[in-house]
């Protein structure tokens, strides 16, 4: 394996992790306003880059587009909004239960079949979130609901770029997700506006910035090497997120919670090396 395109990997989700601490740190701002402020980073870095390479800023395939950027802020609002009520970890933890869903998905819109080993595997995914739900010391209700719809409107979003293939560009698909994240989010924030200090204002700033580091070092190193011995790299941000969790917040987690959270880690990775190895 390419050594450097671990490196891109590591680094990425080290943003991803970074970026999701940061929400959970800007509980006190309204939701809509933190989506407002992540799509405003991203898109200083996406609008410049489609303009400088001329990329057609549309689409071809607008319906999917539009559908794939209106499931996306769904996703985000019902995620950003857990954090919350849950612990940044298990809000992680259970938000990447999406490729769940997504397989169901597949098998309704694109007609894919799943072996029934990886139906077992995602079985012990599911147990996972269960022993959480079940006995996790951190669980609120209301969080659990909210990171399971971002996870189902996420496994949706999988489906569709998916059905979207290598048709559009990237920056035209991540585009047309941040340009409707700014203006829902914007919106939205007009009657739950809450004016920033400075550091909050960097903070909220920084969302995007690292939102974007973490998709184009991610990308970086798909780039690079093989996907199959990258893509279990991915579920490292769940690692570093409870890490800062705990040194950040203070956060405990007890030793269901922790289960629940390696039954997840096995389920999806194996079913990951399983699907890439065929």
């Amino acid at each position: 394996m390419n050594n450097k395109s671990i490196y891109y990997m590591i680094f990425s989700v080290i943003a991803f992790a970074i970026m999701n601490a940061v929400v959970k740190y800007l509980s006190s701002f309204s939701v809509y306003q933190i989506v407002f402020f992540r799509s405003i980073g991203t898109l200083a870095f996406t609008i410049p880059l489609i303009i400088t390479y001329k990329i057609p800023v549309l689409g071809t395939h607008k319906k999917l587009l539009l559908l794939r950027g209106f499931l996306g802020v769904f996703s985000l609002v019902f995620f950003f909004q857990s954090l919350k009520y849950l612990s940044v970890g298990t809000a992680v933890s259970l938000r990447y239960t999406s490729p769940i869903f997504a397989a169901i998905f597949a098998i309704i819109f694109l007609k894919e079949n799943i072996k029934p080993i990886q139906w077992l595997l995602f079985l012990i995914a599911f147990i996972g979130v269960l022993i959480i739900k079940g006995f996790g010391n951190d669980i609120n209700y209301l969080g659990l609901i909210y990171v399971l719809f971002s996870a189902i409107s996420l496994g949706l979003v999988l489906v569709i770029i998916r059905k979207i293939g290598k048709r559009e560009h990237p920056l035209v698909i991540i585009n047309y997700f941040m340009v409707m994240a700014f203006f829902f989010g914007g919106f939205m924030s007009i009657y739950n506006w809450k004016n920033p200090n400075l550091n909050q204002l960097l903070l909220l700033s920084s969302l995007g910035i690292f939102g974007y580091i973490g998709q184009l070092y991610m990308t970086k190193a798909f780039q690079t090497n093989e996907t199959n011995l990258l893509a279990p790299l991915k579920y490292l941000e769940i690692v570093f997120t409870i890490i800062i969790g705990v040194f950040w917040f203070q956060e405990i987690y007890n030793l269901y919670t922790v289960l629940g959270i390696i039954l997840i880690l096995v389920g999806l990775i194996y079913n990951l090396v399983l699907k890439k190895t065929e």
